[in-house]
């Protein structure tokens, strides 16, 4: 408190800041509503017969997923990135202040369309690469094909990044009747061209699951939006329900967007905040034109719309998360805690914020019910229901989340002493139990990224916030309810608590599946596919034996002998096995 209230005497310009982290961490409010200068007041309209319209068939549902797209990066968390629908919509809806994603790409896909955590995928360490013989375990049951069952037509348009090594592993063979986007984790959003370091290069826009030759030119967050338009205005909303995944690929880099766009942010002195910005006005111009199209083609009285993140943003390329701490890439609370909210006429208490606890894997079985699925023969998800939460406002069935355990990102900080004798605190992990957040080994770049108003940043502005020094620290304990910034670390006034949360980690640590992140196959390379991204193993050839639970590291290691190469392949092998196991 005593550097808080320093912070809270100044009377130069960070007095801003320390006024934005009183509001949220000083005074924490159940409803965060800490910024919002563009909430809409009118009252939403009303249908005859009820307050809430009540559908014949299962409702349609638009699940819209932006890509690093941070907590400040949305008009009623802001004052610099305007995006008037977007804050229209979540104003006669319901915003989700307290909802978790993961802190990068794959994992959070993963999630979302399985409803499990990556420790019960094997996708638990990094992203999957082009050139991973990898992907989305075949034998999970995914989010469309549950809906395809409840007699959902379901399409999928934007990027997939949940792997593409053989053509089992594609959207139209994980439950999509229609796929049109990018298969890799980042494509430029004109030539649609894709790499995977500075050497390999390839196209990546796909239609279904041929190569999609000739759309270049066309921005792709314009390019999806009309895709979608088009499915709508296809398809009879009367006569089957819809579910339509909408991935963007903003407001992830590169930062080029049409420079008409970039106009209203002229006077922003950052550059790449500018043009971030802009992207974000992209985001909500389609968000309001496919809304648009719902209402055109007799949908939206039937529908539910969601939007949400697939992790925190990176301040270096003009995101922001502030003021939470961290960053894309770490599990404190700027890579984890996501930006979302759900419209939908069908919601019976609407325009409110909710504080109830959600994860990006409880989306399955919440969709899934309102599909009319059957939710309990998807033995082992780790989501819940969340409907009556969402549409009634009712307590949340969940009390814990588990954000990851990574046995491969290791730092060489860290031991089992520290870990009180239950825990390789060397091991990177991170859980929350109701008010409780615990982290150990390497949580990720700490600091408090303020908003990038000077031309400079990073610079003078950035190391006002930047995290303390704590060198040989393995092991952080929070009450995120009551600070929410992550500033007040508790793990020794409280050591009851952490070694509670560490058994957690023990519990979860036993379900565990050994980490899947296999070499890098040479045979990936686009031009041995004419010049494009996609599959490359034979549908009847088998997946090779030295792959699940083996860990490559790229770059240098390249170079050494092959004989070295594969000692260190069968030592990290083992190692990985071991710790999947109940060793940790």
């Amino acid at each position: 408190m005593r550097a808080f209230n320093q912070f809270r005497g100044r009377t130069d310009g960070v007095l801003v800041a320390a006024c934005a982290l009183l509001a949220l961490c000083g005074s924490v409010r159940a409803s965060w509503d800490w910024v919002a200068p563009n909430q809409v007041e009118t009252e939403p309209k009303r249908f005859k017969g009820s307050a809430a319209y009540k559908p014949r068939q299962p409702p349609h549902v638009v699940f819209v997923l932006t890509d690093d797209q941070g907590f400040h990066d949305i008009g009623y968390h802001s004052t610099d990135i305007r995006t008037p629908f977007l804050d229209k919509l979540a104003a006669e809806g319901v915003k989700l202040e307290n909802y978790y994603v993961q802190p990068i790409c794959t994992p959070s896909r993963s999630q979302l369309i399985t409803g499990r955590y990556q420790i019960h995928t094997g996708l638990q360490h990094s992203i999957i690469r082009p050139r991973q013989p990898s992907c989305l375990p075949l034998h999970i049951p995914t989010l469309p094909q549950r809906l395809q069952e409840a007699g959902y037509a379901t399409h999928m348009v934007g990027k997939w990044h949940l792997g593409f090594y053989r053509k089992d592993c594609l959207p139209t063979h994980r439950g999509f009747h229609t796929y049109f986007g990018s298969l890799t984790g980042s494509v430029d959003y004109y030539t649609y061209g894709s790499c995977d370091g500075k050497s390999l290069c390839g196209y990546d826009l796909h239609e279904g699951e041929t190569v999609a030759w000739g759309r270049g030119g066309k921005y792709s967050t314009h390019l999806y939006t009309q895709r979608v338009r088009k499915i709508l205005a296809a398809h009879d909303p009367n006569s089957q329900p819809l579910f339509i995944f909408v991935s963007l690929q903003a407001v992830h880099t590169p930062l080029k967007p049409p420079k008409e766009y970039i106009y209203p942010y002229r006077t922003m002195g950052n550059v790449a905040r500018r043009k971030f910005a802009a992207m974000v006005s992209i985001v909500d111009e389609a968000v309001h034109n496919i809304t648009y199209a719902l209402r055109k083609y007799g949908y939206y009285r039937n529908s539910v719309i969601i939007f949400s993140t697939d992790n925190g943003a990176q301040p270096f390329t003009g995101g922001n998360n502030w003021p939470l701490r961290g960053r894309k890439g770490t599990y404190w609370e700027g890579g984890i805690r996501g930006v979302g909210f759900v419209h939908s006429p069908l919601i019976r208490n609407r325009r409110r914020v909710s504080t109830a606890l959600l994860h990006i894997t409880d989306w399955f079985p919440t969709l899934l019910h309102l599909a009319g699925g059957n939710v309990s023969q998807d033995q082992g998800l780790d989501g819940y229901d969340m409907w009556p939460v969402i549409s009634e406002g009712k307590d949340s069935p969940r009390r814990e989340i588990l954000h990851n355990i990574d046995p491969l990102h290791r730092k060489g900080r860290g031991s089992w002493k520290e870990g009180h004798h239950v825990w390789d605190s060397a091991v990177q992990a991170a859980i929350r139990v109701g008010d409780w957040k615990l982290l150990t080994g390497d949580p990720g770049h700490g600091d408090w990224v303020p908003p990038q108003v000077l031309a400079h940043f990073p610079g003078s502005w950035w190391n006002l916030e930047r995290s303390p020094g704590e060198p040989g620290k393995s092991v952080w304990l929070y009450n995120i309810t009551a600070d929410p910034c992550e500033r007040y670390d508790l793990a020794e006034r409280r050591p009851d608590v952490v070694k509670e949360l560490l058994l957690r980690l023990v519990h979860y640590n036993h379900t565990a599946l050994p980490v899947r992140y296999p070499p890098d196959d040479p045979r990936a390379n686009p031009d041995r596919n004419g010049g494009a991204w996609g599959p490359w193993v034979g549908e009847d050839e088998e997946d090779r034996e030295d792959v699940p639970g083996v860990y490559y590291k790229r770059g240098r290691n390249r170079k050494r002998k092959k004989d070295r190469r594969c000692m260190m392949k069968l030592f990290l092998k083992k190692l990985n096995t071991r710790m999947a196991s109940n060793r940790i």
